[in-house]
């Protein structure tokens, strides 16, 4: 699994150079993360014995890639940016798969 989770840094690395992936859409980047980043990472796993560990360390790889591409946000009362929880995170992701 460590060497899955390695490939899937390294595909969403070298995407993120390649494609300038800070100047594409949220919906494109969204795209992206389901169709190129999470096969790299899943490729195989449905023949091999999932730990509880290993699915940590892939939802920790998951929502570190949302993160990326939603950012952070402003909070309007305090007027300072404010770090997303992964609930958050998932909601926002879900929604973005919706309206795909």
């Amino acid at each position: 699994m460590k060497s899955r989770l390695k490939s899937g840094n390294a595909c969403y690395n070298l995407v993120q150079k390649l494609l300038l992936f800070s100047l594409l859409s949220k919906y494109t980047n969204i795209k992206i993360h389901r169709f190129i980043i999470l096969p790299v990472i899943l490729h195989g796993s449905e023949t091999c014995f999932l730990t509880f560990w290993d699915g940590l360390r892939l939802e920790v790889l998951e929502n570190r890639e949302l993160r990326k591409i939603f950012g952070s946000e402003g909070d309007k009362v305090t007027v300072e940016w404010i770090r997303l929880h992964n609930e958050e995170l998932n909601d926002l992701f879900c929604l973005m798969i919706r309206t795909a």
